[in-house]
């Protein structure tokens, strides 16, 4: 139980995704909140800017242990919540240690707010625990959500007034979450980026989703007998940073001044515009398939994120637009698919959304693909060797006409 304060409201971030370049609200709304406000994050506060990808999560772990009372566990950052700072304030019903079957978190936390006992659990979607990186997974299993969060409330049921689920799933997932675990007061949604932020009821439960990159968040608080629930943003203005942040502030503006160092100018194809980033992959699959001899190329889409380009390509520009740090490599297709890459491209269409092949389309027989080292782990045949450079040595080279990549190693 939270005794400290006098709790009245939930506040929930979703998929911040290190958005510190313009987090500032963020920090002084949720320090201020706090003394009467129970803070929550529903996964992937970690990875998708320059700030992490120079500090190493060290800034969101700070700013986490500093503001933060429970957390649920996303597939970005996934090793970060084993953390001694962070495992304590991170929960989760549905994953566990492969070899015993013990829960990798706590399953449940508990906090009294306006006079209610107050249950908090998490789940993470069988779909976003597959886009963790294997190694980062192996020897761990994720369970239905479903059954594991009715074995919760069986045997948790005597202890709690109220239930509220941090999920990172999806938003129509949590949909159907609502109407099979009907004890659920609020489900709290992310992972999915949606437009859909709802709160939308489904019978009692009430589901709703926060604004993604620091934009908002969402609110519940008890009202008569049930829950009430909606969306807000943070409020403009409120851009002090709280005194508990000093050093966390510090390391923010330090690192903003790195992240503005030149690469080169922007080519005119992409100047002043926010890159497609389909297009981008088709220039990178291109070159990398006719100038570079790669036999096939399969990126996906996502691994890009849009960003609004300049004359001048910064280094926080070719973070922001390829902030996973995605290292290309060649990899196995998998036995099933040698003669039917169409099923091959439908599948990995399936779990990770638009893709970008070369050649279109892809040939029978074909043993081998350059890819990211993601796609080459969690859904090919495994990589069997690196080519060398990176995807975002690549996206440099395509947005300002730079020397290509680095070839040594490729074959």
């Amino acid at each position: 139980m939270t005794a400290a304060r006098a709790l009245e409201r939930v506040v929930v971030t979703t998929d911040f995704h290190s958005a510190f370049e313009t987090a500032g609200s963020m920090l002084a709304h949720l320090h201020q909140v706090r003394p009467t406000s129970l803070i929550a994050d529903c996964g992937d506060f970690f990875e998708g800017s320059g700030y992490y990808r120079l500090a190493g999560g060290a800034i969101e772990r700070s700013v986490l242990a500093t503001l933060y009372d429970v957390l649920a566990p996303g597939n970005h950052g996934w090793p970060h919540h084993f953390e001694p700072e962070l495992h304590p304030l991170t929960v989760c019903a549905n994953v566990i240690d492969e070899a015993t079957g013990q829960p990798l978190f706590r399953r449940l936390r508990t906090f009294r707010i306006c006079g209610r006992r107050v249950a908090v659990t998490a789940v993470i979607g069988p779909d976003a625990f597959l886009d963790i990186p294997a190694p980062q997974r192996e020897g761990q299993l994720v369970t239905d959500p479903v059954r594991a969060l009715r074995e919760l409330i069986l045997a948790h049921h005597h202890e709690a007034d109220s239930w509220l689920l941090l999920s990172h799933s999806g938003f129509e997932q949590d949909l159907g979450l609502a109407a099979e675990c009907a004890f659920l007061d609020v489900i709290f949604a992310g992972h999915c980026h949606s437009n859909n932020y709802a709160p939308q009821p489904i019978g009692d439960t009430l589901v709703v989703k926060g604004g993604e990159l620091g934009a908002g968040f969402a609110l519940a608080e008890p009202v008569g007998a049930g829950w009430a629930a909606h969306t807000c943003t943070f409020p403009e203005g409120t851009t002090v940073p709280p005194r508990d942040l000093a050093p966390v502030t510090r390391q923010i503006a330090a690192l903003r001044r790195k992240l503005a160092a030149p690469l080169g100018n922007t080519t005119e194809r992409y100047r002043g515009s926010v890159p497609d980033r389909h297009a981008v992959l088709t220039d990178i699959a291109t070159r990398l398939h006719t100038g570079l001899g790669a036999e096939a190329v399969i990126l996906n889409d996502t691994v890009l994120r849009p960003r609004k380009l300049g004359a001048l390509l910064t280094l926080g520009d070719l973070l922001a637009i390829e902030p996973f740090a995605n290292q290309l490599v060649h990899a196995r297709v998998p036995d099933p698919y040698l003669h039917d890459p169409n099923s091959l491209i439908a599948n990995l269409t399936q779990r990770v959304g638009p893709l970008v092949t070369t050649p279109d389309p892809l040939p029978n027989g074909l043993r081998g693909v350059l890819t990211t080292e993601f796609l080459a782990q969690n859904f090919l045949g495994g990589r069997t060797h690196q080519a060398g450079f990176s995807l975002g040595q690549a996206v440099r080279h395509i947005l300002t006409n730079s020397p290509p990549p680095d070839m040594k190693g490729h074959s």
